[in-house]
């Protein structure tokens, strides 16, 4: 006979008395122990009882009211009355608690006879002096309490906001940042097609080698579009790759170096940032250009920050035509990834050309 699936058991929930247990820890439980031989040592001389005796009663009392606390904050939400606030209890269950414990005290010096208490000025004497002790000083810690309680809720509060922000504003920064690749990958691969298609229709006989060096390119280059962890070695990387690529494309127009520091390898720099600028300074520097021209690459990290300039000898900025969409978004970008400090530089590339650099702090 096949047995159906073993029924939930539902977690045990821990009830009133585990729940006041659990809450009482040795820094509450030393302060109590403290007040209450405190409080035996200062009122020794008033009373007549022995100090064990006075002793024992003070640390009874201590100990009464510090459950009492306990037990009213751990007091679960649906036993509370809407109007009644939980603060409000826990100071009127310890006010009246001082003045019974105390009583609960005597009642058992005198055997449970309410009228030999009564009929005894100096035990009267002494239970007064002990309910009122206790009333004052258990109403004061209770505030104190209440007050550190709620600093800590608050601060607690204000930390899971920052989170809850911290988180927010990353996954805002993603979503720009994807949504910017998004907008740039189209952009970057049209442009080389459309080249490799104007060398097709003019009969070129380098066009083949020119598609082979492209398709050997994007193969090498499209799994690091989307890399979560993209790094300046492998921005060089492609940047050198598509040079190489558009030297192939215009031989005798098109020079190029590429120069960077073994360090700046491994920084963490924007996926296809690098190479919106140099697909600039071949498209709006060298190919509007007669003779041609030279780009250079460089990067550079010292204790100021980092820089990575891309330089050309082109045209110059005067006659640069600078696309609407691609620097706006590589701005946006360096700032989501670096923040507000991150900066892209234009000018004049002497004696003539542009000159782009980013200047960053990793």
């Amino acid at each position: 006979m096949a047995s159906g699936p073993a029924p939930e058991i539902a977690p045990e929930t821990p009830t009133m008395g585990r729940r006041v247990l659990a809450s009482l820890n040795a820094g509450s439980l030393g302060v109590t122990i403290g007040f209450g031989v405190t409080a035996a040592l200062l009122f020794s001389p008033l009373f007549v009882i022995p100090f064990a005796v006075l002793l024992g009663r003070s640390l009874f009392l201590a100990m009464a009211l510090l459950l009492v606390f306990v037990a009213t904050q751990e007091l679960p939400e649906r036993w509370l009355p809407a109007w009644l606030p939980r603060w409000l209890l826990t100071v009127v269950a310890v006010g009246m608690a001082a003045p019974l414990g105390t009583l609960l005290v005597y009642l058992v010096s005198v055997g449970g006879s309410l009228t030999t208490l009564v009929n005894s000025p100096p035990r009267m004497t002494g239970f007064f002096i002990l309910a009122s002790t206790a009333l004052v000083l258990g109403l004061l810690i209770t505030f104190g309490a209440l007050l550190r309680e709620r600093e800590a809720r608050a601060r607690s509060l204000t930390l899971e906001l920052e989170l809850e922000r911290s988180r927010l504003e990353k996954q805002t920064a993603d979503a720009r940042l994807a949504l910017l690749q998004a907008q740039i990958e189209p952009h970057f691969l049209f442009n080389t097609l459309a080249n490799v298609q104007a060398l097709v229709e003019s009969h070129s006989p380098r066009a083949a080698d020119v598609l082979k060096s492209l398709i050997a390119y994007l193969h090498a280059a499209m799994p690091r579009l989307h890399d979560g962890q993209p790094t300046l070695g492998n921005e060089l990387a492609l940047v050198g790759a598509y040079l190489e690529l558009m030297q192939m494309r215009m031989p005798d127009r098109l020079a190029y170096r590429i120069d960077a520091a073994p360090e700046v390898q491994t920084l963490r720099f924007p996926a296809m940032a690098l190479l919106t600028l140099v697909e600039n300074a071949v498209r709006h520097g060298i190919d509007p250009s007669c003779d041609g021209g030279r780009i250079e690459v460089g990067a550079r990290c010292d204790t100021g920050g980092c820089r990575l300039w891309v330089a050309d000898t082109g045209v110059g900025l005067a006659e640069h035509a600078l696309p609407g969409t691609g620097l706006a978004n590589l701005r946006a970008r360096l700032q989501a990834c670096f923040g507000a400090g991150a900066e892209l530089r234009l000018s004049e590339n002497s004696p003539h050309g542009l000159r782009a650099e980013i200047v960053w702090t990793p």
